[in-house]
């Protein structure tokens, strides 16, 4: 987002923050009373504003980029600076001047303007888009599913502003044409049509083995005013969709990776320390509760601690409440709870049954050990034994384990007592990592508060 456009998102954002912390002064204090709004924060918060929002991408094109994954992005972009906000007070013995009821009706009212400005120009340029104003033609180049693929993306987001206007068959013999573009099966038409009607992208969705024809269309249109776009077909070879990154200073696609960009790993660190923060806060009162009937329904420790490989197959110590009553294990190996166990106290049948068990593991989200969504850790004897029975089992660790995963909400939780049960979940996890995104980390967070807490599965 350049020039004018650039200008006014960002002077719709520092006045987002202001008129925020206006309005949260009048909810709070009734009004403008002396002391009040501190406006050295308020400046302080908006300059921030205006430093961290181009961090996170907040004034590149939306051009082809979702609503959810734009508000997703301001949402956690502004709670970075609250935060940052929040750590430079307590720094300079300044908490006592803010008050904290005042800090949360900002937060949430800035929100709300900040995210609004977005659905409001998102909303207007779709209108726009979707009456031919402001379109982006596209010359589409490829054969099979993978260019009928990138051919449905554009047409389901009219919003994003491309139009495929013509479409270049590279196979050599004639496919029949039943679309509304133009259909090219010769190179020569082809080339001259995108010239003549002022093609503005040419869109290569080809495989890897195509070079030849890639540097066909690069050396045509070399010395033309065209973008000329490489979206590979790497789905035959990789096992994630690897997005282009930068390498030592070269372009690269990741082919076996993790497939969470370093950008996105940020926020999810981010998200996850905050979040891990917010709720040993306020859930103190629970835990203490828990930890006192855990210590008085049987003899041992209130945590029971276990070794779990995290992201990049690191070992970390897990933190649960202790549900079972002290035994032994036979060394390497490590016994699944059963319905009916013997062993579950009677407390800890019911921290199994609501998962309230797991509570604790927020502490090592905030020592950075586990996220808050992700892939559930299993026992490293488990892991020992699934990874050579199931396909795609060590890819779990390209992400660090959560408290909470997609399959879990999907059911896919408690004893694996058949092979079946372990390849569901791992399918499970390895689609959370396929389409990772901050909107479906809501989602599961969203439905462990719903539904997650209690299953039929957890015993």
């Amino acid at each position: 987002m350049r020039g004018v456009q650039g200008i006014v998102a960002r002077s719709v954002d520092g006045i987002s923050v202001v008129v925020g912390a206006l309005l949260a002064t009048d909810v709070r204090f009734g009004g403008l009373v002396e002391g009040t709004p501190d406006t050295a924060y308020i400046t302080f918060a908006v300059a921030l504003t205006l430093v961290i929002f181009p961090a996170f991408g907040m004034y590149d094109s939306w051009r082809g980029r979702s609503l959810p994954r734009q508000l997703s992005q301001v949402a956690l972009a502004w709670c970075t600076v609250q935060a940052i906000g929040l750590v430079l007070t307590f720094s300079l013995h300044r908490v006592e001047l803010v008050s904290r009821l005042w800090l949360v009706y900002w937060t949430a009212i800035a929100a709300c303007f900040l995210l609004l400005s977005r659905v409001g120009a998102h909303y207007i340029l779709s209108k726009a888009r979707n009456a031919g104003i402001n379109i982006r033609n596209v010359a589409l180049v490829g054969d099979g599913i993978h260019t009928e693929a990138v051919k449905e993306k554009i047409r389901i987001t009219p919003g994003s502003g491309f139009r495929v206007a013509a479409a270049y068959n590279t196979r050599l013999v004639s496919a029949p044409h039943n679309c509304a573009e133009k259909p090219f099966d010769e190179f020569g038409d082809f080339v001259d049509y995108v010239r003549q009607r002022g093609i503005q992208e040419i869109w290569l969705a080809l495989p890897l083995s195509e070079e030849a024809s890639i540097h066909r269309f690069v050396s045509e249109f070399s010395e033309d005013l065209v973008n000329v776009r490489f979206i590979p077909d790497v789905k035959s070879v990789a096992l994630f969709d690897g997005g282009v990154i930068d390498l030592v200073g070269a372009p690269a696609i990741n082919l076996i990776a993790s497939p969470l960009a370093s950008r996105s790993l940020v926020k999810k660190e981010i998200f996850d320390r905050l979040f891990a923060l917010a709720a040993l806060t306020a859930l103190t009162p629970l835990l203490l509760g828990i930890a006192i009937a855990v210590k008085a329904s049987s003899s041992g420790p209130v945590f029971f601690r276990q070794s779990r490989k995290g992201a990049d197959g690191r070992t970390f110590r897990i933190f649960k409440f202790r549900t079972m009553r002290q035994h032994a294990e036979v060394a390497g190996i490590v016994t699944q709870a059963t319905r009916g166990d013997p062993r579950i106290t009677r407390v800890g049948a019911f921290l199994r049954r609501t998962s309230l068990d797991e509570l604790p593991q927020f502490i090592n989200v905030l020592k950075g050990e586990m996220s808050v969504v992700g892939p559930r850790p299993h026992a490293i004897e488990h892991d020992e034994i699934y990874r050579k029975v199931v396909n795609g089992y060590i890819h779990r660790y390209r992400a660090k384990p959560g408290i909470t995963g997609w399959a879990q909400v999907n059911g896919f939780r408690g004893e694996t007592d058949r092979i079946e049960k372990m390849v569901k979940r791992i399918e499970h996890d390895l689609y959370y990592l396929q389409n990772w995104s901050f909107a479906l980390d809501m989602r599961i967070v969203i439905a462990t508060v719903i539904k997650g807490f209690a299953g039929s599965n957890a015993y």
